[in-house]
């Protein structure tokens, strides 16, 4: 029966992509290998890997340029029989997308075998993903971000909080199910604002202790239980620099790795002209001030080893184009410039 039902449903979805469009298409197949195990297990044999060590992304430098390199089953296969191993590591890899041309895309962390070995043997390294996200491809970088957040849920999420019996995950690594009790446990992202806030001629940034030098960016903040978006603006602007927010804006989102999976937010929030002291909190921050816009416009032109200055203190610098935080300052730059 469940072979009548398969053969139907392939031949329904033929005639569905024959009447939608690419994505549709797309988003149709990814699902399909997520919601059924044997399509995703054949999908393996097709699709291409990208590789981790520790969580951390195998990387090539050609030139000057760091590649992602995606490699095939067959390649896979050769490796992992060099090391020894079997194919039962393919089962390991998780589903993080497919190409427009259905060609699916997987990531496999090969943190139990030696690292070196592997480097050599594919001729790269790996790397730690704050770093990588900053060299890769800029549309790389999604991805990597996304494979590396699901490698890490998978392996911190092995055992059922209600049982302590091992959870099992499905081959595309979209959930874990505990047999014992039945629940079915799904990544998830913790919300994140991060906000841009302005009294009308300035905005403000400020940066913490951990920071690189010189480093400023706009203030952020974990989204408590059961507060909205407009909330969590308000409260973490009036924790961090004592300012309250007259109304804000919402702007884009973005996946976010660190500390874990997270979804950042990104909202500008004015604040009234007569109220812009800032009073900061130590708590959490080293510093934060107002920027004027000729300030901002040569902090965003600013490489983060050229602002160091001959008496060794830091000129400020913002974060690179691949954050949010960046598309936030610029925008703010241009409603200030237009």
């Amino acid at each position: 029966m469940t072979a009548i039902y398969q053969a139907v449903y392939r031949r329904a979805s033929s005639l569905f992509s024959r009447l939608h469009s690419t994505y549709v298409r797309k988003m149709r197949y990814l699902n399909e290998l997520k919601e059924d195990d044997g399509f995703c297990r054949q999908a393996q044999t097709s699709g291409t890997f990208y590789l981790f060590h520790n969580l951390s992304p195998f990387l090539q430098k050609v030139g000057n340029k760091y590649l992602v390199p995606q490699l095939s089953a067959a390649e896979m296969k050769r490796i992992l029989e060099k090391f020894k191993e079997t194919e039962q590591w393919i089962e390991k890899s998780v589903l993080i997308g497919c190409s427009d041309e259905h060609v699916p895309r997987f990531a496999l962390d090969l943190g139990a075998l030696e690292k070196s070995v592997i480097e050599s043997e594919l001729k790269g390294s790996f790397t730690d993903l704050r770093k990588a996200l900053f060299v890769v491809d800029v549309k790389d970088s999604p991805l990597l971000a996304s494979a590396q957040a699901l490698l890490q849920w998978h392996d911190s999420h092995q055992y059922c909080s209600k049982t302590g019996q091992p959870t099992q995950k499905n081959v595309a690594g979209s959930k874990r199910v505990c047999q014992a009790s039945g629940i079915t446990y799904y990544p998830q992202m913790s919300p994140v604002v991060i906000t841009l806030v302005s009294d009308g001629s300035r905005c403000l940034l400020a940066r913490q202790p951990s920071f690189p030098p010189g480093m400023y960016t706009a203030l952020s903040g974990f989204c408590d239980v059961g507060e909205t978006v407009e909330e969590t603006v308000r409260r973490e602007v009036a924790e961090e620099v004592g300012l309250e927010v007259e109304s804000f804006r919402y702007s884009a989102s973005q996946h976010w790795p660190f500390p874990s999976s997270c979804l950042m937010i990104a909202c500008h929030a004015l604040v009234g002209g007569q109220q812009t002291e800032i009073s900061m909190s130590s708590l959490e921050l080293e510093e934060a001030r107002w920027f004027g816009l000729e300030e901002i416009i040569e902090g965003l032109k600013r490489k983060p080893k050229s602002s160091k200055q001959d008496n060794g203190s830091f000129l400020p610098w913002f974060p690179p184009k691949q954050a949010i935080a960046h598309q936030l300052i610029s925008e703010w730059v241009k409603q200030q410039t237009s």
